[in-house]
């Protein structure tokens, strides 16, 4: 079983070292994947403990974080997404020792990231999550993939519309459990998923 928590910052203005801080000591996740990371965060394993690894968005001054108490099996691959025309976006991947999770922030063209999605896909192996900041408006069209994630919103745009756009995909996985926790720092709330091979496993088999 494994607890995924992914959280966009909101860069610069948003969640600071100490609000990371203080959500790992009370959620104790497996893994935190972080959104719009600045080097302001860079100083979380001197907090923490664990393993940490940040990768820019080209050309930008935030980018994909990730956190996890324990020592990953191999360092986290950074993959190139498609382009859109203005900026470069990249996703990190994981590997927990039998499950992949990508950490995205996609692009907000809506098939433009579509298409990113598909290129992660691509590359994971039969057991994998996606999850984090889509900007997606809809169904993720996604084959082999489930959305699991929250189904509340996770972010107001324009502190006027309510949107689900943090979101969580599964491949060859069960959630057992999946809520967006209250905004805080950031203009996106928190979500968290648990989710368990093991279970799916024995599902399929029996």
């Amino acid at each position: 079983m494994t607890k995924i928590i992914s959280w966009n910052l909101l860069r610069l203005t948003g969640a600071s070292l100490d609000d990371i801080v203080r959500l790992i000591h009370r959620e104790q996740p497996d893994l935190l994947l972080m959104q719009e990371v600045t080097r302001n965060i860079d100083g979380l394993v001197g907090k923490v403990g664990g393993q940490y690894l940040r990768s820019p968005m080209p050309g930008r001054v935030h980018g994909l974080a990730i956190w996890t108490p324990i020592s990953l099996p191999a360092r986290p691959i950074v993959l190139p997404l498609p382009p859109g025309a203005m900026f470069e976006r990249v996703s990190q991947i994981a590997d927990l020792g039998g499950i992949a999770v990508a950490n995205v922030h996609l692009s907000h063209g809506q098939v433009l990231n579509r298409r990113q999605l598909r290129h992660i896909a691509r590359v994971l192996p039969p057991v994998a999550v996606i999850v984090g900041d889509f900007n997606l408006v809809g169904p993720a069209f996604l084959p082999g993939f489930r959305d699991v994630g929250p189904r509340q919103h996770t972010h107001v745009a324009g502190e006027v519309v309510p949107l689900r756009i943090d979101r969580c995909l599964v491949r060859g996985l069960v959630c057992l459990e999946s809520r967006a926790l209250l905004r805080e720092a950031s203009d996106h709330r928190p979500i968290v998923v648990r989710v368990d091979a093991g279970t799916h496993r024995q599902s399929a088999a029996a």
